[in-house]
């Protein structure tokens, strides 16, 4: 295998890009705020937007996502101290012609907020709610009220500390409340085989187990936009729960249930042929379908050119199993949160140029998490060469040093939440598969077999699209019942809402491949992923959704941009099936903001 291919390929000076993945490649965070300049700075003098409501702390802020590939120049931004100012605000913007955009800890994907390079002239004001509007509290036995600013971290420990807890939920901690509302955030889960839903506990995303919530709305009377709350038996409420930053809420109240303690062990002794067989071949228990059988919870991470993936199930265990490791806290993968610097250094090599060194790279995670998991040394000696040298001396004690984590027994939130913002940063595209249960072998074998020989098309050719991993995990539908309000209806813009004509789909596959940002061929790649995704799960077996925070609508040379996708493919995934759909939720979202103060040019186009 000639890791040095880059190298023939020619090594290319690193793009603005490149460098932001650099940064984040060495573990860096910093690079997320940089270009700020706060309230308290002498650089936030300059000429504010006219006619700011008195007492709005206005200042210049740069945009930048997750992964860096939206990037602003520095934009006006404000941190409101309350809801009501958040309407005074939406007043000024209508009368000033300029738009306002929730932001929170940024760690999204795709255009919702700003696009890349927005700048001054976009007449934008960023509303960061991470600030002040951050406050939870009781609201009942079984719920909670929450400001959209808050942190999932800050909301799931507050429940704990109330023995609730949620089923699955989004695995990153520094996110806010709203942010993962307004996409349909979601975790991994299903019923294990025998196992009942529990009271306050739903399968889907956590915006359905929203019972109440409190947007800034347009009240045309009044001439002024004011706070609205809605109750989920409300009908336009539905519109609401998912709005991908067409809307502002401001409060929301979420139902939870008994908090259950989970067992979460990590197996990389699979081979991918066998985890992802097709159904009737040999594999039976452990094949994908079969863990998630089992145990109902179940998540696969497959490197980039390995044959084993880190495969993760969890399952309800109440008292803590004999081989088990306890765990009071979550992010318990610590060579996940603080990148060890041999895989750093490989990362700067890759967005150096040096892109043929991605199978090097796949493997040198893969042998990375199996030792820091397991301890297992196997491997590491039979791998020989670079790969020896990379993981030896000091860089096996430091993996070793945490203790072994591939069994891991603790409250929900301990096990759910495990990604930090100092993780290795990369892209994602991201589908959902509506299907029948009993077909999920067939999904997962299906996509993984032509993803497979995808990348080797692309390898034979000497182009290396991926770098990172594909992941793989699986929910059930939003089934209005598990928030306790009679007349709910699911969310409107779900990815996960049923389809009334497939009543016997119930279950999601979630598809994402990961991997560096400005990678040669990603788009490409993830365009003949797209295409091969559409015409598999077409409607008449399963369904495709997009994943709204991440890649979708793939051209050959960009993500959100080809056309027939954005004008029909993706809402005809939300229309088709009968019953209320994509239609209704834009024609609601219009009602309550005709102006469309809360939107930007990429949305009005989506949401026509």
């Amino acid at each position: 295998m000639d890791t040095d291919a880059g190298r023939h390929r020619g090594r290319p000076g690193l793009t603005r890009r490149g460098l932001i993945g650099a940064s984040a490649g060495l573990g860096g965070a910093a690079w997320l705020l940089r270009g700020t300049v706060g309230p308290e700075s002498a650089g936030a003098a300059g000429t504010a937007p006219p006619g700011l409501p008195a007492g709005t702390e206005a200042y210049r802020r740069v945009y930048e996502n997750w992964s860096g590939e939206i990037r602003t120049d520095q934009l006006w931004t404000c941190a409101p101290r309350t809801p009501q100012e958040v309407a005074a605000l939406a007043d000024w913007a209508h009368a000033q012609g300029w738009r306002l955009r929730a932001q929170g800890y940024r760690h999204t994907w795709a255009p919702l907020t700003v696009a890349d390079r927005t700048d001054e002239a976009g007449r934008v004001l960023l509303v960061d709610t991470s600030r002040y509007l951050t406050a939870i509290s009781p609201a009942a036995a079984d719920t909670v009220r929450v400001q959209t600013g808050a942190t999932m971290e800050s909301l799931l420990a507050h429940l704990a500390g109330r023995g609730l807890g949620v089923t699955a939920c989004p695995a990153p901690g520094e996110v806010t409340v709203g942010g993962v509302l307004a996409i349909g955030g979601h975790g991994t889960a299903v019923p294990a085989a025998g196992e009942s839903p529990r009271p306050g506990h739903g399968y889907g995303s956590l915006s359905n187990q929203v019972i109440e919530l409190t947007a800034v709305v347009r009240d045309e009377a009044a001439g002024r936009y004011v706070l609205r709350t809605f109750d989920r038996a409300e009908a336009d409420s539905a519109a609401f729960l998912v709005h991908l930053g067409r809307a502002f809420l401001a409060e929301v109240v979420l139902r939870a249930g008994a908090d259950q303690r989970l067992r979460c062990v990590s197996r990389l002794d699979i081979p991918a042929d066998e985890l992802f067989a097709r159904p009737g071949t040999a594999g039976g228990p452990r094949t994908f379908a079969g863990f998630v059988d089992h145990d109902g919870r179940a998540e696969a991470i497959w490197f980039a050119y390995t044959d084993r993936p880190w495969l993760k199930t969890w399952s309800l265990a109440p008292a803590r199993p004999f081989a088990a490791r306890q765990v009071d806290e979550p992010y318990n993968y610590p060579f996940t949160d603080n990148i060890p610097e041999p895989v750093a250094r490989l990362a700067g090599q890759l967005v150096g140029g040096a892109w043929g060194t991605a199978p090097l790279f796949g493997q040198l995670q893969y042998l990375v998490a199996k030792l820091a998991l397991t301890g297992d040394l196997t491997d590491i000696l039979l791998s020989g060469g670079l790969l020896r040298d990379l993981l030896s001396g000091d860089t096996l004690t430091h993996l070793l040093a945490g203790g072994l984590r591939s069994d891991l027994w603790g409250p929900s939130r301990t096990l759910l939440q495990y990604v930090r913002p100092s993780t290795l940063r990369m892209t994602a595209n991201g589908y959902a598969v509506l299907a029948r249960r009993a077909d999920l072998q067939w999904v997962v074998s299906e996509f993984a077999a032509y993803y497979r020989s995808l990348l080797g098309q692309y390898q034979a050719r000497g182009e290396f699209p991926v770098n990172g991993t594909v992941e793989i995990r699986v929910t059930g539908l939003d089934d209005p019942s598990s928030c306790g309000v009679p007349g709910a209806r699911p969310p409107l813009l779900s990815a996960l809402r049923p389809r009334p004509d497939h009543p016997e789909w119930d279950t999601a596959v979630w598809l994402d491949i990961l991997t560096l940002p400005d990678t040669p061929g990603l788009h490409r790649f993830c365009r003949d992923i797209e295409r091969f995704l559409l015409r598999t799960f077409d409607g008449t077996r399963a369904g495709l959704r997009v994943e709204w925070s991440k890649g979708w609508a793939y051209t050959e040379d960009a993500a959100w941009a080809e056309p027939e996708v954005l004008g029909r493919v993706v809402p005809d995934s939300l229309r088709t099936g009968g019953g209320p759909g994509w239609d209704e939720a834009v024609a609601v979202l219009d009602r309550y903001d005709p102006h469309r103060v809360f939107g930007n040019p990429f949305l009005d186009a989506l949401l026509r």
